[in-house]
């Protein structure tokens, strides 16, 4: 038996990993081994750093994404760290190893000139029309997720203060201000439910029925609303959650208090967000400064 089926079976008998996993770790380490033969590295025990990275630079060359290459790593990390259980091998090649970065996907948002066309949208008549304005709205000024839309409660809003409860991730709580002209969109939205409905939710939104809204129908509200202003790709309730937090610091937000209107646990999952508003800056720099 050869070393790369010792492993497998490892996999397969002791380690209970199913089929298709077994099946990708097959397929990248025979990938590796017909690389290292055509380098005449025909030994296990031949392997080092530098063969390793060749292959990395294969692999980069061949059009593999990060994500890939990265996987494909893992494999090989794996079988190495076996094999020196084994003592197959004395050293492992693969613990100076670095995979490439994975480039962060920058998160779309709505242009805010787009966001202002939103006020000169048609949204439809009657009670639909009045509550698919307002779910819009209260995602791009919130910046609630998808979820705590969903499940806001009528009781969720102070109109004395001017503020809505949110439950969050692990049923975390926070507090998000709401403008007057929500406010008044709200109070439109109620009025327009309250003649349509005689029996009256706890929940906010509710369907044509009158019965709470569930995700299929807010994200088919979004994108067909968004349809309408931008040509975005992706038009869905997380890009106007992206477009908040975008905005706000545009216009010059302290990155902690969007941390806390995102109801982010730690800053790094915020800044994520300054990397759009740098790119703006950047651009911005170059187009109107005389020696850019």
């Amino acid at each position: 038996m050869s070393y790369k089926e010792s492993f497998l079976s490892y996999l397969q008998f002791e380690k209970r990993y199913s089929v298709h996993t077994i099946l990708s770790y097959d397929c990248d380490l025979t990938q590796f081994f017909d690389f290292m033969s055509k380098n005449e590295v025909e030994e296990v025990k031949d392997v080092d750093f530098k063969s390793v990275r060749k292959w990395i630079v294969f692999l980069m060359n061949e059009g593999n994404s990060s994500r890939t290459v990265n996987r494909k790593l893992s494999s090989l990390k794996s079988f190495f760290k076996f094999l020196l259980r084994e003592s197959v091998v004395d050293t492992n090649p693969m613990d100076r190893v670095v995979g490439p970065r994975q480039g962060k996907k920058l998160p779309g948002f709505v242009a805010e000139h787009a966001m202002q066309l939103l006020r000169e949208v048609e949204f439809g008549e009657g009670f639909e029309g009045v509550r698919d304005r307002l779910v819009v709205e209260m995602f791009y000024q919130t910046g609630m997720r998808l979820s705590e839309l969903m499940n806001l409660k009528i009781a969720s809003f102070d109109r004395g203060t001017s503020l809505v409860k949110v439950l969050g991730k692990r049923n975390k709580e926070r507090i998000i201000p709401v403008s007057k002209g929500l406010e008044k969109l709200l109070d439109e939205y109620l009025e327009e439910r309250s003649r349509t409905f005689e029996e009256r939710s706890d929940f906010l939104f509710v369907t044509k029925k009158g019965v709470p809204v569930y995700e299929k129908l807010l994200y088919r509200i979004v994108t067909k609303h968004l349809s309408k202003i931008t040509t975005l790709a992706k038009r869905s309730p997380h890009v106007l959650r992206h477009t908040f937090a975008t905005h706000l610091l545009n216009n010059g937000a302290e990155l902690n208090a969007v941390k806390e209107l995102l109801g982010h646990s730690n800053l790094s999952a915020t800044q994520i967000y300054t990397h759009t508003t740098f790119e703006r800056l950047n651009k911005v720099y170059k187009q109107a400064h005389p020696r850019a």
